[in-house]
């Protein structure tokens, strides 16, 4: 499954946030089988849209819970535009 996960960084401080992602990188934990696929910043840094591909919303928790400190998460499940049409013309 695809997650849009939108990142906003506590008080702004995009600082905070690549100081730890460059000492530690992602932080995912090993085996949440989670995996990273894009990422966007808006242009004053204080908010990440990042696409993530995961098994379920629950194996993000892991990295969700070890970067809470410095950034609160939404997590949506999305799709590509072609599997929602593909779906909705095979009746779903």
């Amino acid at each position: 499954m695809l997650y849009m996960v939108i990142e906003r960084f506590r008080n702004g401080d995009w600082r905070a946030v690549g100081e730890r992602f460059r000492a530690k990188g992602r932080m995912m934990p090993e085996g949440s089988g989670a995996a990273y696929v894009a990422s966007w910043l808006s242009t004053d840094g204080r908010v990440c849209y990042q696409l993530m591909e995961a098994p379920s919303r629950g194996s993000l928790d892991g990295w969700i819970a070890n970067w809470s400190d410095l950034v609160e998460f939404e997590v949506i499940e999305v799709e590509t535009s072609a599997e929602f049409w593909r779906k909705r013309a095979e009746g779903a």
